[in-house]
């Protein structure tokens, strides 16, 4: 009997791995089978936001490319400021032959990164974060989530 190939659609999960002394660390398997399926790259930036490394596919960074475009006027402050923080530290990640990328030092450093890595899954996104301090930014999520009742709007299939 075949085995059934598991399609991936979303970027789920949390999963710890080891990084070694050159920055290495092995993307879930799951994440790779998704960039996979969708034929693109992954595309990582230090977050501006939070403490971590947002990653993309090649195709979101374009739609995201597309979306300050449509967002501001060419060469406004708001546009500049975006584009430099976003794409001039955004870089293509190559999977080598056992599914590990090799990470920057700006990137490790930006994350608080050392010895291990959190792979957390953001849907059509994921971010990589240093453990511990995720865990103390998961709290936060939970208690604002739990104090201001957050709720998803249903708007009926797609």
């Amino acid at each position: 009997m075949a085995k059934l190939q598991r399609k991936y659609t979303l970027f789920l999960d949390t999963t710890v791995n080891k990084v070694d002394a050159k920055g290495r660390v092995s993307v879930p398997a799951d994440y790779r089978a998704l960039l996979d399926q969708q034929e693109t790259e992954l595309v990582a930036f230090r977050s501006f936001t939070l403490p971590c490394i947002e990653c993309r596919t090649s195709e979101m960074m374009e739609k995201m490319a597309n979306d300050i475009d449509n967002s501001f006027d060419a060469f406004s402050n708001e546009q500049d400021d975006l584009t430099g923080l976003i794409f001039s530290d955004a870089k293509e990640f190559p999977f080598d032959s056992t599914g590990r990328i090799v990470l920057t030092e700006k990137l490790l450093k930006h994350a608080g990164i050392t010895d291990k890595a959190l792979f957390v899954g953001k849907g059509r996104t994921f971010q990589i974060w240093n453990p511990d301090t995720y865990q103390a930014k998961e709290a936060d999520m939970r208690k604002n989530a739990v104090e201001k009742h957050f709720s998803i709007k249903n708007r009926g299939d797609s």
